[in-house]
């Protein structure tokens, strides 16, 4: 879904610090790690990438699960079934953060 919105999608993987990452998208101001999860476990990779000053590209992430939206402060929580809006939901969020 996320190629044929026109994103070039990558994964990550850090074995010297337990990091592994679904997918990676970027827009002109940042790098924004996207998660898919099947249960409803916790999310330590997505939380360590976005909280460590290691990656100052990072500002928020996704978590594609069976959950409803939301944000915690640190990550957005997308279902599944809405996955084909995330390129206009980061256009738009984009947006709002430039007015």
């Amino acid at each position: 879904m996320l190629v044929k919105q026109g994103y070039d999608l990558y994964f990550y993987r850090d074995d010297r610090r337990s990091i592994e990452m679904d997918f990676f998208v970027r827009d002109s101001d940042s790098l924004i790690p996207v998660e898919v999860k099947a249960s409803d476990s916790s999310t330590p990779s997505l939380n360590t990438l976005i909280t460590k000053d290691d990656y100052r590209d990072i500002k928020f992430g996704i978590r594609l699960a069976a959950k409803n939206i939301g944000f915690n402060g640190r990550f957005y929580t997308i279902p599944y079934f809405m996955t084909f809006m995330l390129k206009r939901f980061l256009r738009e969020k984009k947006d709002k953060t430039r007015a």
